[in-house]
């Protein structure tokens, strides 16, 4: 199999970490298989392919569609690294709330598998970082969503020493407790 598959902390929340072959001319890998993923319980189909390339020190999130819009997403960072953190935001869960954070990078290659009901965000660790990402819906404007940051509650340790560069969106967005439940997934 191209692929071990290792759960975190949080029910459903994944680290997929592909087998990489490589020599002097380069690597090869499978960055995903329908059949392996759903093997091993990635069962959603992905609808929409996304690129997105940010500076050192940005950080994006925490972001979410809202219901009936949400969005399960396969994350891998291609270029630079990245702190990637999940929030899970699923009110009836036991871990409402709670946060899964893995490194992402272009050396190691591993993907992180965020199922509906959570929100996403990363910081940029390195001098640039480009992310591919698999989404299980199509954007929706309309139901785009987000927690600030910096929410005290739900307390996310980002590791940074910086002060991150952040959107005008990014900077205003509500605490989870600000949040209508009846919007989450």
């Amino acid at each position: 199999m191209p692929f071990e598959f290792i759960k975190q902390k949080i029910e459903d929340v994944i680290l997929v970490k592909p087998k990489v072959f490589g020599d002097n001319r380069g690597f090869f890998m499978e960055s995903y298989k329908k059949s392996d993923f759903f093997e091993n319980g990635i069962t959603v189909e992905f609808n929409q392919d996304n690129h997105s390339k940010s500076s050192a020190h940005v950080l994006r999130g925490l972001h979410y569609q809202a219901k009936p819009y949400g969005q399960a997403k396969l994350v891998r960072c291609s270029r630079g690294r990245i702190f990637d953190v999940a929030v899970d935001i699923r009110p009836n869960s036991k871990t409402f709330g709670n946060y899964v954070k893995v490194e992402l990078s272009e050396e190691n290659k591993n993907m992180l598998f965020i199922p509906d009901g959570f929100a996403h965000g990363f910081v940029v660790l390195s001098d640039e970082a480009e992310l591919l990402y698999k989404a299980s819906g199509e954007y929706n404007p309309l139901a785009d969503r987000g927690i600030l940051w910096s929410d005290k509650d739900i307390n996310i340790d980002w590791e940074i020493d910086f002060e991150p560069i952040l959107s005008d969106k990014d900077m205003k967005q509500p605490k989870l407790s600000e949040i209508n439940k009846s919007e989450l997934i």
